[in-house]
């Protein structure tokens, strides 16, 4: 609930300016706390292959990742020796429904056709 600060008298023009003065460091410390949580969530945040598993919906075991990795399904960066993902690259890939790329399904239907050069169709 709101407090009311009246002033009846000029003696307590000094209590008055104490509690404006403490209401304005409040409003300070809010914005402050409201500006750094946005600022944290406008940040980039990356994610190591654990943080990923845990992150994913399906919740998927490492060697999975690792296969995704190695068929370029997923989007990954590759920080010294470390596998990163970056969350909105995660973010916009699920939403696409990790359908696979027009180069990969190039890419098989090329083995395919391969696979089926000398064999009867």
């Amino acid at each position: 609930m709101t407090e009311i600060f009246e002033v009846k008298a000029l003696e307590e023009m000094p209590r008055a300016f104490n509690y404006l003065i403490e209401k304005i460091n409040n409003l300070q410390e809010t914005v402050n706390t409201l500006r750094n949580k946005q600022q944290a969530s406008t940040s980039p945040r990356w994610m190591n292959i654990d943080e990923l598993c845990a992150y994913h919906p399906s919740h998927p075991k490492k060697q999975t990742v690792y296969e995704w990795v190695s068929k370029k399904t997923i989007p990954y960066h590759k920080m010294t020796k470390e596998l990163m993902f970056l969350q909105s690259e995660i973010d916009e890939w699920l939403k696409r429904g990790a359908r696979k790329s027009e180069e990969e399904l190039l890419r098989e239907a090329r083995e395919f056709v391969l696979s089926k050069k000398g064999k009867e169709v």
